[in-house]
């Protein structure tokens, strides 16, 4: 079953992304046209999700080329791109993939072309890897299972289906009477606007609990297993991921709940030897300061707002890909998805 909604489309040489930044009290979308308006998109969280920044980038890089008077410029249009946001690999990733397709046929009159074609099929990749990811995580839910999940990881976040709540989803529709709980996820509330409203779309029975009812629910035993997404793994199988990440973790390698990270490959990061090698981006202290137009912190209060954090792979249970899930030991076994063999 399909959502009812697209989050990320294009047509009539525009981007059009669904505004999450508004949602749930509104449906708006939002239009691009140009690098510029992508990087806007990207960096002000129109868009987000590591695997929906990718897609947005790939149609951003296609502007470049539409925009650049040459190579040299062209290059420096993908750098803008990609200092949007810099922890999520897949917008890195997503733009090297583009400018590869740009050199090889740069000489081309069809260029362009080449590079429209190659974004849609970067979309395309992810929805199908993403119901790939689905059908192999749903083997880790059990019938009946009560699942905690932090941030959002649904169509919202992907160009379609979702990583988490596309195994969350499955699990569903397959008929395993789940219940999930979903952390509203502070200072953003990408749980409570975003992951409540793709559970309601879904119908799937589920709650909104403040961040920090998550550890009493692990206590008392009312969390069968843990889970979300990624924005960057490293080679060690460390998770970057929505601050929060790694305070749910902690507590659930205490009370021996399973916790899996849902991420495609293209999340992960081969050459990047170890979590504390990810750079972790810090907002604007408004979001912490402020709730929408109202103050809630004192006038001048200093504040820390990394977006994301970092857990460390010992308190992973596993990791879920489209091609198999990763379990311990994680660098050994990441090595081995790298040179393609069976996981």
């Amino acid at each position: 079953m399909d959502e009812r909604f697209e989050a990320l489309l294009f047509d009539a040489e525009t981007l059009i992304l669904l505004d999450q930044r508004v949602l749930p009290t509104e449906e708006t979308y939002h239009h691009c046209r140009t690098t510029a308006e992508v990087e806007f998109a990207i960096r002000d969280m129109v868009v987000r999700g590591a695997p929906a920044i990718g897609a947005a980038a790939a149609y951003g890089v296609y502007f470049a080329a539409k925009e650049a008077k040459g190579e040299k410029e062209f290059n420096e249009l993908c750098s803008f791109l990609g200092n949007a946001r810099p922890t999520a690999v897949n917008l890195e990733w997503a733009i090297r993939r583009m400018q590869a397709i740009y050199q090889t046929n740069k000489t081309r009159n069809d260029l362009l072309g080449l590079l429209l074609e190659e974004a849609h099929e970067i979309r395309r990749e992810d929805i199908a890897t993403n119901k790939a990811m689905a059908k192999i995580g749903n083997a880790v839910v059990p019938h009946g299972a009560t699942i905690l999940t932090h941030c959002n990881t649904g169509a919202l976040a992907t160009a379609g289906w979702g990583t988490a709540l596309g195994v969350i989803k499955e699990a569903f529709y397959a008929g395993k009477e789940i219940f999930v709980y979903a952390d509203e996820t502070r200072p953003r509330f990408q749980g409570a606007r975003l992951t409540a409203w793709e559970l309601m779309e879904a119908k799937i029975p589920s709650k909104l609990i403040a961040d920090s009812a998550a550890a009493t629910l692990i206590r008392d035993g009312k969390i069968d297993l843990v889970i979300l997404g990624g924005d960057r793994v490293a080679a060690n199988g460390d998770v970057a991921n929505k601050l929060g990440t790694f305070m749910l973790s902690v507590i659930c390698k205490a009370y021996g709940v399973p916790f899996y990270s849902v991420v495609p490959v293209s999340t992960i990061d081969f050459d990047l030897e170890s979590g504390e090698l990810i750079p972790i981006e810090e907002r604007d202290p408004s979001e912490v300061t402020h709730v929408g137009d109202t103050q809630v912190a004192p006038t001048g209060m200093d504040v820390y707002n990394p977006a994301f954090d970092v857990t460390p792979h010992q308190n992973i249970t596993g990791i879920i890909t489209e091609r198999g899930i990763i379990y311990p030991p994680f660098k050994e076994n990441i090595a081995r998805l790298k040179r393609g063999e069976h996981l």
